[in-house]
């Protein structure tokens, strides 16, 4: 029988980790010590953080060291070559931010694969100019595109005093489907809240006990159609769904204790994002989208929602309108790989979003502002890239294995190796 700890958090009690767990959690929350932010949750034994709070701080190079060495102990230690794999490249991401912090330089782009065992593409500028000829045909005009797109998101904002109501209802209806496709564990709940002042749209926190917090940024205008993608990707199919599932399965009942830390720039971020991303076709399924958006439009108390007309053809627009977006979105990476990889200024990448990637100037600076932070800067690769990755292994097997092998996702170690579909 698995002895049982104290966790985070109080009042629950969880597995009594192994040694290669308890070295791998320790290791992880003692490089938070020096890259705040790596921790993005943790909900494993209380006794490893109180130790590694109380001790002397460690030097970038011995937690280097400490990494490379709890790999070497791997193959010996540790049974499931899922597992070890899981863990081995988990390690190799910590062990290339302690590198780093240790004064070891890495070209920006080396660096990223290291983190995330995955290497990002650079995209051609036809791609995003392909993306925006269509936006063209959907609202066409003389005026610049980024103008008119300007305008016509300002039609759809959903005013502050209605977001927490056409939220709420629509983590409700996720939920529903979600439990209908995949299941939901035991205890599960979450609560959402607005905040200011932060360089994501929206984060999930992650409590342990099933529990989730969700935070939706409103510095920048929030469209109705923002909220389904939304909705999808931090609650359920997406994060919060994952997270659960993950620590009643992988935490709870197998007692793989590394899996009750989560870590930024890590192989298993691609994973989740990736995950997250792709949850909205089970949440929202492509021939319901209309429906739905007329639904949020009405609950919003948008205008022109008195115009039935009007109004479904406003959300059949906005449908075809997302998908374009999400292609323009992925120019993140590229100018991403300009800002670090190239050299290129502030200003000129600014230009960059604003002309190819047809972003207002508004949110140019904010993707800049992700961009350009220390802790996000390796992080902005993981949504498209790892939607692409995953889309690729779902679409490789039949429609009807699809939701099954969507639920592998939400229970399994899985490295972006295991997903990856040859050629």
């Amino acid at each position: 029988m698995t002895d049982l700890v104290p966790a985070v958090g109080g009042g629950r009690l969880v597995p009594a980790p192994d040694p290669v767990a308890r070295d791998y959690i320790t290791l992880a929350l003692r490089l938070d010590q020096h890259i705040p932010g790596l921790v993005d949750g943790y909900f494993g034994p209380a006794d490893l953080k109180a130790t590694v709070d109380m001790e002397q701080l460690r030097s970038p190079a011995r937690l280097r060291d400490d990494a490379t060495a709890l790999r070497d102990r791997l193959t010996s230690e540790v049974d499931g070559p899922d597992r070890r794999a899981w863990l081995d490249v988990q390690l190799v991401a910590l062990e290339t931010q302690a590198a780093g912090l240790a004064g070891e330089s890495l070209p920006y782009l080396d660096y990223v694969t290291r983190c995330f065992s995955y290497t990002p593409p650079r995209y051609a500028d036809e791609r995003f100019d392909a993306a925006a000829a269509r936006i063209e045909e959907l609202l066409p005009g003389d005026t610049p595109l980024a103008e008119r797109l300007d305008a016509w998101d300002a039609q759809f904002v959903v005013p502050l005093d209605r977001l927490p109501g056409v939220v709420e209802w629509l983590v409700s209806r996720f939920r529903d489907q979600a439990a209908a496709d995949f299941g939901l564990p035991d205890g599960e709940d979450l609560r959402v809240s607005l905040v200011t002042g932060q360089p994501w749209s929206a984060y999930n926190w992650f409590d342990g006990g099933r529990r989730s917090r969700v935070d939706v940024n409103t510095d920048l205008p929030v469209r109705a159609s923002d909220l389904i993608g939304l909705v999808a990707h931090e609650a359920y199919p997406g994060h919060h769904l994952e997270h659960a599932w993950k620590e009643a399965d992988l935490v709870d009942t197998q007692a793989r204790l590394e899996s009750s830390i989560l870590l930024i720039n890590t192989p298993e971020c691609l994973i989740s994002e990736g995950l997250a991303d792709l949850g909205v076709r089970f949440a929202s399924p492509a021939q319901g989208r209309v429906d739905l958006l007329v639904e949020i439009y009405e609950r919003a108390g948008l205008p022109f929602t008195r115009d039935s007309a009007a109004t479904r053809e406003a959300a059949e627009v906005s449908v075809a309108l997302t998908e374009e977006r999400e292609r323009l979105g992925a120019i993140s990476g590229n100018a991403a790989i300009r800002r670090h990889a190239d050299g290129q200024s502030h200003d000129e990448v600014a230009t960059y979003l604003r002309d190819v990637g047809r972003y207002p100037a508004e949110r140019a600076e904010k993707s800049l502002e992700f961009i350009e932070d220390p802790l996000w800067r390796t992080y902005v690769f993981v949504y498209a890239e790892g939607e692409a990755l995953l889309r690729r292994w779902l679409e490789s097997v039949a429609e009807p294995e699809r939701a099954a092998r969507f639920g592998r996702l939400l229970h399994e170690q899985l490295t972006p190796a295991a997903v990856t579909v040859p050629g």
